[in-house]
């Protein structure tokens, strides 16, 4: 956990309770600030409760946790209000009630950048973009790991950051940092300088929370404002706004996914894919940026294993590969994974299982590769809608619920096809989370006959 000084004596409220929310109370406690914590739902604040007191048994001195909801109390002298990203600050009634008192609303990586002179030194990526942002992190920490640094993965990836003990030098160096931020965390987040700042791409998203796309541009753009003009900047510069937000910098360094040799590409098994060319080109552009060795990289790529939920192998069964790629929550991110099986012996191997709670009503950036797609499996509330919008480009089966897909497409699938859960869709109206809907995918797999 990380305890800093930048917090004695500080008062904060934190609204929202889960995982990011217990550990900055945790943190801010440990750090000697007064907190007032509050969630919706009675057995977080009682976990929270809980949290403190196990912590203040092995404290000496007297720790400061109280329950109050930021909407009712007053909040005058309070040195910020941090609540969760998932917090919409243009509908919450919070945003003007903060605004009325004078008090910042922060996120837990806002805290984590305040603690930052505090600890020992290190250096911090931070990464950004619309797609492909867990696994890009993943692999930079990956290569920084093999290069024998301290390191760390966190933000909107594993565990919150604040949870996680700061990182000591070693003989290879000082620790880094890695840290997936999506837009919601950078807007929460003021004064993070990372050493080397990374978008991955920039696609219509999340739009309900912002002004339009240019809202949702400039949010992404911010990582790149709160930069000292020494540190780098490294943008995949393959759509217009990250191309423009690329040209207004001055230590940037651009990469494509034409960077990467696709022979080169093929030894590195958990990479497949155009998508993932993209990230390979951004991770070794970050490890050159840290004065990590070719050979060090080149062995990296060729042993990172791919991430739960993404593009995942689960199971190969009758010849049939089964493949979890629930963290794709849009079209944008689907399409990759539509493009990494092209037809074989020109016949289209893909059954396609998508749905859930759609971000838009059209599969725009799918299409290119419908050609790929023997036949669809729709579920979720989007699944009527999408079942009719493919119809009239592959087979269809509107299958409402994801065991379902996944037993009609074992019947149809032949050895050498891909099943591939790639939603194109948020999870919320079956399932908690991406998670679940992919361990739901993997144990129906496993209950194939």
């Amino acid at each position: 956990m990380i305890v800093s000084d930048a917090f004695a004596g500080k008062t904060y409220a934190v609204l929202g309770l889960a995982r990011s929310g217990l550990a900055t109370v945790a943190t801010l406690v440990a750090s000697g600030a007064r907190v007032v914590a509050w969630d919706s739902r009675e057995e977080a604040r009682e976990a929270a409760v809980d949290a403190v007191q196990a912590l203040a048994t092995g404290m000496d001195g007297e720790v400061s946790l109280q329950l109050g909801d930021p909407m009712e109390i007053d909040l005058a002298g309070f040195d910020g209000i941090v609540v969760s990203p998932g917090v919409p600050l243009n509908r919450h009634p919070i945003t003007m009630r903060a605004k009325l008192a004078g008090v910042p609303i922060i996120g837990d990586i806002e805290l984590f950048a305040l603690a930052r002179p505090t600890l020992p030194p290190h250096k911090v990526v931070g990464i950004t973009g619309t797609n492909g942002k867990s696994t890009t992190t993943a692999l930079i920490h990956h290569i920084i790991e093999q290069a024998g640094y301290p390191t760390v993965m966190g933000g909107n990836i594993g565990l919150p950051i604040l949870s996680q003990p700061p990182l000591e030098p070693n003989l290879k160096g000082m620790g880094v940092y890695v840290l997936e931020l999506s837009s919601y965390q950078i807007d929460l987040t003021h004064s993070l300088d990372c050493d080397v700042a990374v978008l991955l791409n920039i696609t219509p998203d999340h739009l309900d929370r912002y002004n339009g796309f240019e809202g949702y541009i400039a949010s992404k753009a911010r990582l790149f404002a709160m930069q000292s003009a020494q540190h780098v900047a490294v943008i995949a510069t393959e759509d217009d706004p990250s191309l423009s937000i690329a040209a207004g910098l001055s230590n940037v360094r651009q990469v494509a996914s034409l960077d990467i040799d696709p022979m080169e590409q093929l030894t590195w098994p958990a990479l497949q894919g155009p998508h993932n060319a993209q990230n390979a080109a951004v991770a070794i552009a970050v490890a050159k940026a840290l004065d990590i060795d070719a050979a060090t990289i080149a062995s990296a790529l060729a042993s990172y294993a791919s991430l739960p939920h993404r593009m995942q192998a689960v199971a190969t069964r009758n010849g049939v590969l089964y493949v979890n790629d629930s963290k794709a929550t849009n079209a944008a991110s689907t399409a990759p994974a539509l493009g990494a099986w092209p037809p074989r012996d020109g016949m289209p191997r893909i059954h396609w299982i998508l749905g859930g709670v759609a971000k838009s009503d059209n599969l725009d950036e799918c299409v290119p590769y419908y050609g790929n797609v023997a036949h669809a499996y729709t579920i979720g509330e989007a699944g009527h809608k999408f079942a009719d919008l493919l119809r009239p480009h592959m087979a269809v089966d509107d299958s409402e619920m994801l065991s379902a897909a996944v037993r009609r497409a074992a019947r149809i699938a032949r050895p050498g096809d891909v099943v591939l859960l790639s939603p194109a869709c948020a999870s919320f109206d079956q399932f908690r989370d991406f998670e679940a809907r992919g361990d739901a995918f993997a144990a129906a797999v496993a209950a194939l006959e």
